[in-house]
């Protein structure tokens, strides 16, 4: 029997296989505690959404944004809220910010860790 999370997971593991270039140079980045020692996880189911990045110890996520969102900016408003009202700090940055200025992302990411 398949238990509640199947959906879930299986949304969480498509959502990876898909990452875009931006996510995939950010994630090299973040994960194995690579930035300062936080462990950061990927595609973090939180309520009916998913967050790109989420240390999940300092209650930060990180969103990277492609230009679909420009189109979509009420409903990534939207979120953001109700990701705040979860209690998580909401970090976004574009593709083009992770591709063309990775060492200023991550260290303004440091910057909201620490």
């Amino acid at each position: 029997m398949r238990g509640p999370d199947t959906k879930t997971t299986s949304r969480a593991r498509s959502l990876r296989n898909l990452e875009t270039d931006a996510e995939a140079r950010l994630w090299y980045h973040l994960r194995d505690r690579r930035l300062g020692g936080f462990k950061f996880r990927r595609q973090v189911p939180v309520g009916r959404y998913f967050a790109d990045f989420a240390c999940l110890e300092k209650r930060l996520i990180v969103e990277v944004d492609g230009g679909q969102h420009v189109n979509q900016a009420s409903q990534d408003e939207q979120r953001s809220t109700y990701l705040r009202e979860q209690g998580f700090t909401v970090l976004r940055f574009w593709n083009d910010q992770v591709l063309l200025e990775t060492e200023a992302v991550l260290t303004e990411i440091l910057r909201r860790l620490g």
